[in-house]
């Protein structure tokens, strides 16, 4: 096998390299420019480059060594739009080397990408079928038409829709499957209990505990007010206090704090 000249100064350049390494360096580089030497004629079914150089196939044909072979098309296929291979009808899929037929079940159609199918609405798949959905009594089809959900004020219980039992101050939640208490009124077990406020004390913005007033603080049931040391004034919760500017806190008490 004779080397050519390039690859001859890079086998000198690469010596150090070793033998095998520089035989696989000068192959490489005398098959780089076998492809890319423009004085190499196209082969049949072949055209140059339009950019760079060397040559491809034409449409519908691949390279096979130094040649270009049609490409076999098998039936119900297509040559993709590359033209370098190709592409199975809508309704088939490629399988050894071929196009096999989608078997669509019935109550089902033909997805679309071609590919696959998909159960009608109201249907739902099972292995290679499609088996109708039954929606139980005060449920409805969901929108992606393969499930169902109960009605508002109803909650899922196994196949069923069981109506919820909301208690006296309750009502049927955002959600629809659930229930709260009316304001003012707390969830305990499966009944609303009154909120029972003490005195300086105010229902809580969510409307199932209750806050002291400014200047009070919880102590079990109760609100008991808090004393507020020298240089110190309430915070801003209302609950605690904190100490004025230039002061800090030390022990109960606010101390200057050194300069």
């Amino acid at each position: 096998m004779s080397i050519r000249p390039r690859s001859r100064i890079a086998c000198d350049r690469f010596q150090a390299l070793g033998l095998t390494l520089c035989l696989a360096l000068a192959l490489w580089q005398g098959d780089a420019i076998a492809r890319d030497d423009r004085s190499d004629p196209a082969p049949e079914h072949a055209h140059e480059r339009s950019y760079g150089s060397g040559w491809e196939c034409d449409w519908g044909y691949r390279p096979l060594g130094q040649s270009c072979v049609a490409i076999e098309i098998p039936p119900n296929a297509y040559l993709s739009s590359l033209g370098r291979s190709w592409d199975c009808d809508r309704g088939y899929r490629k399988s050894d080397g071929r196009c096999a037929q989608i078997q669509v079940p019935e109550n089902a159609f033909l997805g679309s990408s071609g590919r696959g199918w998909t159960c009608d609405r109201g249907y739902r798949s099972v292995g290679e079928s499609c088996q109708p959905i039954v929606v139980p009594k005060n449920a409805y089809l969901m929108h992606s038409g393969d499930r169902w959900s109960c009605e508002r004020g109803f909650r899922n219980e196994g196949d069923e829709c069981a109506a919820l039992d909301v208690p006296r101050e309750g009502y049927v939640g955002r959600s629809g499957a659930d229930w709260d208490c009316i304001r003012g009124y707390q969830k305990r077990d499966r009944s609303c209990v009154a909120v029972k406020v003490p005195a300086n004390g105010h229902l809580a913005s969510a409307g199932d505990d209750w806050d002291c007033a400014r200047g009070f603080r919880k102590s079990g049931p109760a609100c008991e007010p808090f004393q507020t040391p020298a240089n110190a004034h309430i915070s801003q919760s209302g609950n605690s206090w904190t100490c004025d500017p230039g002061y800090r806190q030390q022990g109960e008490g606010c101390a200057r704090s050194p300069h």
